[in-house]
């Protein structure tokens, strides 16, 4: 087996396909032989991993490995996968993230355990916790699971301000589903969802004024960062005091007279549109947008796309820094939640299009979201 292994590592980088590799490690798992896969992958790790941006097939056989053994069930594949993630070759945070989400989609929760007393480092565990979560499992409940997932010790771990149970507001989020060979997910976000939105622009406007701060430009933007760091994205995210109750109906005429990058020239030959929607479809936008990324990212992952997503909503609808998720959704659930787009400029029209603003139960604080990202 060492001296396959070393053939292929050798012959890797002259390979114009790399489907022949994938076939010899699919023929090795059907035998039962995951170790295989493991060994092939820190092999490939350590030859390549340093200069793994460059060597394409590394990239490409890894990733199928990782896939392969992560997206199988069968006797031994999570703790080879967890072998495979936790080798020093390979060891990564992002790395980590990725083989959670994909394990948490493909196995059974039972045969995930082995993850809390074997290979996996902290990190791994972590993310596992709340990819679990996001699926609906009890992980306060799951033997082998539990006594870590509620255990203090990670309580200053970031994930660990999140609840350990889907809260009302989070709903059935978007998740992507995996296979060796790929993946899928939803987007509930972009140019045709803003097109099915109408409002008019009547009502009485109260004067504004901004307020907004770099802490709340940043929390507001937590969700939709990784649009603008990791790819080609835009954000806006301001905050706007009253100096009168906001009625429903002049929420358009609001958002136009704000003086908003993103909706420059709307309303006029622009077509411009604004619908009421549940703070449940603010979070499902946010979550989507941090766990899945923008054109040319993946995103954080669900673990931490979920705390991204709480952490707009939480800047989104004013509630304290550090406040707990609890507060955070009621706040959340007495604001009133709005969508809205535009055909301006500012917007790409591509696939990945955001537009939301919050008012205040008291209806004197407005904040907007807006984003934009195209390939």
């Amino acid at each position: 087996m060492a001296d396959h292994i070393q053939k292929i590592v050798t012959k890797l980088p002259g390979l114009k396909s790399v489907t022949d590799v994938w076939k010899t490690a699919d023929r090795w798992l059907a035998q039962g032989d995951s170790a295989f896969l493991t060994d092939l992958g820190i092999a490939l790790a350590g030859a390549y991993g340093s200069d793994a941006g460059r060597t394409w097939q590394y990239r490409s056989v890894f990733d199928y490995l990782l896939r392969l053994l992560a997206t199988t069930p069968g006797p031994g594949n999570v703790a080879e996968a967890l072998r495979l993630v936790s080798s020093t070759e390979t060891a990564d945070r992002k790395l980590d993230r990725y083989a959670a989400s994909l394990l948490a989609s493909s196995q059974p929760v039972e045969e995930l355990a082995v993850a809390f007393t074997g290979h996996a480092s902290e990190e791994l565990r972590a993310c596992l916790v709340h990819e679990l979560v996001l699926r609906g499992a009890d992980v306060t409940k799951t033997p082998g699971i539990a006594g870590w997932a509620t255990s203090p010790h990670w309580t200053h771990h970031p994930l660990g301000w999140l609840p350990l149970a889907l809260s009302d507001v989070e709903g059935q989020p978007d998740l992507p589903s995996y296979s060796a060979r790929g993946g899928s997910h939803s987007m509930p976000f972009g140019p045709s969802a803003n097109r099915e939105m109408r409002a008019g622009t009547g009502g009485c406007v109260p004067s504004v004024e901004e307020t907004t701060t770099d802490a709340a430009t940043k929390g507001i933007g937590t969700a939709v960062a990784n649009w603008a760091e990791e790819s080609n994205g835009r954000i806006e995210a301001r905050v706007f005091d009253l100096a009168a109750p906001l009625e429903a109906e002049s929420v358009p005429s609001m958002l136009l007279g704000l003086g908003l990058e993103c909706l420059k020239g709307a309303g006029k030959k622009t077509s411009f549109s604004v619908a009421a929607c549940p703070p449940d479809n603010a979070w499902r936008v946010l979550f989507a947008a941090a766990s899945m990324g923008g054109a040319y990212n993946s995103g954080a992952g669900g673990a931490y796309g979920r705390l991204a997503a709480w952490k707009s909503l939480a800047g989104l609808s004013g509630t304290a820094e550090g406040a707990p998720a609890e507060e955070v959704e009621a706040c959340a659930r007495e604001c009133a939640w709005y969508g809205f787009g535009a055909d301006t400029k500012w917007f790409e029209r591509v696939a990945w299009d955001i537009g939301l603003t919050s008012v205040s139960p008291e209806r004197r604080r407005l904040a907007v979201l807006a984003a934009t990202d195209t390939d």
